[in-house]
């Protein structure tokens, strides 16, 4: 499959960025096509500015600067979300490539005002996440990283893709061996990805 990895942490020397090593690696090992969306690294702008707001629902206007990432996001049919949690959201950049590249005419179609899923190109979707708070604390707020990736996310493919959620919560106090622990199944989950 031709998966689109969207990779959204600035350190190189992170733990999210052993994570995203993990994930490409278990991707190669299957023999997947993988484009390496490294977010960061590529200079995203992840603010929606006012012209593109204006050209927002006229997809023959709306694209032209993110035409880049549209690309990429429909030649896929697979994409793997690496993440930390950041005040119970994503990563600005991240939440700002959703806004500026999932728009009409490549992530949906409006019809009479009424949206239709329109990335049925995309099968499979993995979401691997780090959290700093407990799993309790996510559950109290209703989770938005995972609903993003297991709800939202799958809208867009017209509930045809499957997903998947890796998730370490209260990151901050793992301990290596769950820090490795964890490591290790990202890179097993994304060699079984199919």
């Amino acid at each position: 499959m031709r998966v689109l990895v969207l990779y959204a942490h600035p350190l190189p020397d992170s733990f999210h960025a052993a994570l995203h090593r993990a994930a490409l690696d278990g991707l190669v090992q299957a023999g997947h096509e993988v484009d390496d969306c490294d977010l960061y690294a590529e200079g995203f702008d992840p603010v929606l500015s006012a012209a593109e707001r204006r050209d927002y629902h006229d997809p023959a206007l709306n694209q032209r600067l993110v035409a880049p990432w549209v690309a990429r996001l429909q030649a896929a049919e697979a994409m793997v979300c690496v993440f930390p949690t950041w005040c119970f959201g994503p990563p600005a950049i991240l939440k700002g490539f959703f806004d500026r590249v999932f728009l009409p005419g490549v992530s949906f179609t409006l019809q009479d005002g009424v949206a239709k899923p329109a990335l049925t190109n995309i099968r499979r979707i993995a979401g691997v996440v780090t959290y700093g708070r407990p799993w309790w604390t996510a559950l109290l707020m209703g989770d938005p990283p995972r609903m993003a990736v297991t709800r939202y996310l799958r809208v867009l493919t017209g509930w045809k893709a499957k997903a998947e959620y890796h998730a370490l919560y209260d990151m901050n106090r793992a301990t290596l061996v769950q820090r490795e622990a964890f490591v290790a199944r990202v890179r097993t989950r994304m060699a079984q990805l199919r």
